[in-house]
């Protein structure tokens, strides 16, 4: 008796696990082979947990062109070169009219230009008169004239321009000019001990403003002489 339960406790195990077996099988099956795929839903546009644009991005490089640097040629023709003796015309010097127009010579002659350079010398002295300058400084233009005049001196001598009038008249104002430049300077140096009688009357203040006009009136003469000589 023991043993006939047993079997049937056996038979029923076995049943009840090919069962469970055929069923687990039908539910593999069935999910492979029975049910659709599941579709997956479309992407959206926009994230609601903040990850941006989760969509497809248009194509924007079809009419993009690019903006290399374009290299420009220039608009002038390349010069010809300057040396070349091909393209350089000789001067005409053997026409009168270009040497006369285009190449105009200097028809002032030098001794004209010299006397000229004398004239800033007279209107410095002529300053110096006319403020009442300090001896000082009316001796130093003094002495600038007259070594310039002893340059022209040497320069000419011997020559037609030492005969000139306007020679002749600087040759003469430089003269005058430093006297009266030797006049100043002793009566600096001796008037505080001379009298204003006899020979200290030389270096009277009154004597000494005679001579500046005599030398002011000549400078004048002399300057309109300068100007005036051709």
């Amino acid at each position: 008796m023991k043993k006939f339960l047993l079997l049937n406790l056996v038979l029923i195990l076995s049943i009840s696990s090919c069962n469970a077996f055929s069923f687990g099988k039908k539910r593999i099956k069935g999910i492979e082979l029975d049910k659709p795929p599941v579709e997956l839903p479309e992407p959206k546009e926009y994230d609601n947990q903040g990850k941006g644009y989760v969509g497809d991005l248009p194509d924007v490089t079809s009419g993009f062109r690019s903006s290399e640097p374009k290299v420009s040629k220039p608009l002038t023709e390349a010069t010809k070169k300057f040396n070349s003796s091909d393209e350089i015309k000789p001067v005409p010097r053997d026409n009168p009219a270009f040497v006369n127009i285009m190449l105009k010579t200097d028809k002032t002659s030098q001794y004209i230009n010299d006397i000229n350079e004398l004239l800033p010398q007279l209107e410095n002295i002529l300053l110096c008169i006319e403020n009442g300058y300090d001896v000082q400084k009316f001796n130093a233009k003094v002495y600038f004239f007259n070594q310039t005049m002893k340059y022209l001196e040497e320069k000419y001598e011997g020559k037609p321009e030492c005969n000139y009038a306007s020679f002749k008249k600087l040759q003469t104002l430089s003269t005058h000019s430093q006297s009266v430049a030797t006049l100043r300077a002793e009566a600096e140096k001796y008037k505080p001990y001379l009298a204003y009688t006899g020979a200290g009357y030389l270096y009277n203040q009154n004597t000494i403003n005679q001579q500046l006009d005599y030398l002011k009136t000549e400078i004048e003469d002399t300057i309109v002489i300068v100007k005036e000589a051709k």
